[in-house]
């Protein structure tokens, strides 16, 4: 007997607008990285008051915590007030789904960024949570990687989705499941069947690979490769960055998806310039250290442009801020720099 399960359903994306001549390898970098958090980034995350499910929420909380144990560099805080959170987390039954990465804070602060539309307390349910989270860290549908090399039985799918329990269009099915992702948006040259981000299917679906004609059934659990991925964005920090002085430039050897942390201290309360310098593409982060919570006062991404991530913001002397700056590419020979002034 077939098992027919519900599907996560993707919000659609919007992509940047880059110029038809910008080199492919740019284009690659920024669309990849768009969608990544800085390193070292504090997610705080909420429940949405009109839907809340105390049984489920528990679930949502221990696959936050697979994530982390894996010992990325990113932290996750629950917090009350969903306006005090970038990931706020619905229970409105019908559809799973989560916007990805950095997508989510382009969404209003009294709406969800993600929901869980079925019980999460069985397995396939902790997959669920699981597979949303990876959305929240950037992570596409894996069944979509171009590499994967899956021919599907087109008129198969549609009516295996167009009935119970997704009841999807054909632009749903498409969107979800038969379009294949730019190659641009692709991490790396494999694709994973056992990823946390793979969709299970019944046999009679795929035409090729041959060996996936009976079904794709990953474990729900998060692969080996997921966590390379997720380790490669975000490795784990040192607890204490390098101090950075004002006025001093401070020179980089990035490659594409690295990172430069350094903590600043000013002397004086003023307003202050953060920013970078050279021919790259780079998105740059301030934090202040609010009693060993790290909250983001300024940002600035210049990917794409032109022109370098500047912020000007007020520091108070005497307090510890955190600065991170991720390179995307760097698009002509040099180096690149940082500095506050």
């Amino acid at each position: 007997m077939i098992r027919r399960l519900p599907y996560c359903s993707q919000p659609p994306r919007s992509m940047p607008v880059l110029p038809p001549e910008m080199p492919v390898a740019r284009q690659h970098a920024i669309i990849v990285g768009r969608s990544k958090w800085v390193n070292g980034t504090p997610l705080r995350y909420a429940f949405m008051p009109q839907t809340r499910d105390h049984a489920q929420e528990e679930v949502v909380r221990e696959a936050f915590d697979e994530w982390k144990d894996l010992g990325i560099g990113l932290d996750f805080w629950e917090v009350r007030e969903p306006e005090e959170a970038q990931v706020r987390i619905g229970f409105l039954p019908g559809t799973s789904w989560s916007f990805v990465g950095r997508d989510i804070l382009g969404i209003p602060l009294d709406e969800p960024t993600m929901n869980f539309g079925w019980d999460l307390r069985d397995d396939y349910g902790r997959g669920t949570a699981r597979h949303e989270i990876g959305h929240t860290l950037g992570m596409p549908h894996e069944h979509q990687n171009p590499n994967a090399g899956i021919i599907w039985d087109e008129p198969a799918v549609l009516e295996f989705l167009s009935g119970p329990p997704n009841f999807w269009s054909p632009g749903d099915v498409f969107h979800n499941v038969l379009r294949k992702l730019d190659p641009a948006e692709v991490e790396g040259t494999r694709w994973d069947p056992d990823s946390i981000m793979e969709y299970e299917f019944p046999p009679g679906l795929v035409i090729s690979p041959e060996e996936y004609r009976e079904g794709i059934f990953p474990p729900g659990t998060i692969s080996k490769i997921d966590a390379e991925q997720a380790l490669f964005w975000y490795p784990t920090l040192d607890e204490r960055p390098p101090r950075l002085a004002v006025f001093e430039s401070r020179a980089l050897s990035l490659t594409p998806g690295e990172q430069f942390d350094a903590e600043l201290v000013p002397d004086e309360t003023r307003t202050y310039r953060v920013g970078t310098f050279g021919s790259s593409d780079m998105v740059l982060v301030l934090f202040e250290d609010c009693d060993g919570e790290l909250r983001q006062i300024a940002a600035d991404d210049d990917s794409g442009d032109e022109r370098n991530a500047l912020v000007e913001v007020e520091l108070r002397a005497g307090t510890r801020y955190v600065l991170r700056a991720r390179m995307y590419h760097l698009w002509q020979p040099g180096t690149s720099a940082v500095m506050v002034w």
